[in-house]
């Protein structure tokens, strides 16, 4: 099976040149300026010139700019068709849940959300690692997961342990918020999970970031200036789980007020 263009340009990102990383960017972000503007156009937008734009072309293997359009334009209408489709059936959950974090969402890919939501029911185990200013959201997704499944752990705010990544099964997910400045940690964690065959998800701020050059699946946050762009969309992925699992989250839920109640946790 021919790798999509998202895919291609993954694959090979880390060996273009600079030039050929910010056309290619541009591409990914923008699919749609891509598939009908020519490649003069295209280095004009990305701040390079025509001859970079075709370079790229062959650069990932292709035999010329015409062919990187085609692939990009099947890929572009394609997913042009999901999204309507997506739109005509739209009592979705996660699109309920998105409304009153409108201000905090950048669009949420329903596809890349159903997948993400379908691994960390699934999973064995899901561990969440964000470090540094990360960490809160990061603490914030694992404590409410806790409340829906078993078997979730969280990094450290400063680093992680090895021997708790060695247990990573190719059943389990790990989650990885990595934002500006990157970490090296957030990366590392990405990498040793890769390694052992787990799903990795990354909370980023675009597809291309070190963690999203090697995702499964790529959820991307809003504004990265502001943490409650990282909780809105840690609580779109809370809800759907709730949503799409609804019998196994209500006996865990059920289960957790009991042993609230023993200990007299909350006051009412």
């Amino acid at each position: 099976m021919n790798p999509s263009f998202q895919e291609l340009i993954k694959h090979k990102f880390p060996d273009l040149s600079r030039g050929q990383k910010k056309v290619a960017e541009f591409l990914v972000n923008f699919m749609e300026k891509g598939s009908l503007y020519t490649a003069g156009q295209i280095g004009k937008e990305a701040g390079v010139s025509e001859t970079t734009v075709i370079r790229l072309a062959y650069a990932l293997g292709l035999n010329g700019f015409s062919d990187l359009q085609e692939l990009m334009r099947k890929e572009w209408l394609s997913s042009a068709e999901s999204k309507e489709a997506a739109n005509k059936h739209a009592a979705d959950s996660a699109a309920e849940e998105k409304k009153p974090f409108s201000e905090w969402l950048s669009p949420v890919d329903e596809k890349d959300l159903s997948q993400a939501v379908d691994a960390l029911i699934k999973s064995d185990q899901v561990y969440i690692a964000g470090f540094r200013e990360s960490h809160t959201a990061a603490y914030w997704l694992y404590y409410k997961m806790n409340q829906l499944r078993n078997h979730v752990l969280l990094s450290f705010p400063t680093g992680f342990l090895l021997e708790t990544l060695c247990n990573l099964t190719s059943a389990s997910t790990v989650v990885v918020f990595s934002l500006p400045r990157y970490t090296k940690e957030a990366l590392e964690v990405a990498q040793q999970a890769k390694k052992q065959g787990a799903k990795v998800i990354a909370i980023t701020d675009r597809r291309l970031s070190p963690v999203g050059q090697i995702a499964d699946i790529t959820l991307l946050a809003g504004t990265t200036e502001h943490i409650l762009s990282l909780l809105a969309l840690s609580q779109v992925v809370i809800s759907s789980m709730q949503k799409r699992d609804e019998k196994t989250a209500g006996k865990r839920q059920e289960h957790l007020e009991k042993l609230y109640a023993e200990q007299g946790i909350f006051l009412e």
